[in-house]
């Protein structure tokens, strides 16, 4: 299983832009994902085509399960 964590944005044009990162650590807390969207906003560390990111809109934890099968040619 695999898990990231998935911050949103909104854009100076008022879009949602998003940002993840793999393997986020496991007692990762809502006040310390809240204080890195803020920092990435305040030192203006990404852009995007829609301009600077403007405001923190969301964030969560997205887990994927994944099954793979393997085919014999």
């Amino acid at each position: 299983m695999s898990k990231k964590l998935l911050m949103t944005f909104e854009n100076a044009l008022g879009k949602k832009v998003s940002i993840s990162i793999d393997d986020p650590k496991d007692d990762i807390t809502s006040e310390e994902v809240k204080t890195v969207m803020d920092d990435i906003i305040t030192k203006n560390i990404f852009t995007s085509n829609g301009g600077d990111f403007k405001k923190a809109d969301s964030a969560k934890i997205v887990e994927t399960d994944v099954t793979e099968f393997e085919y014999n040619e």
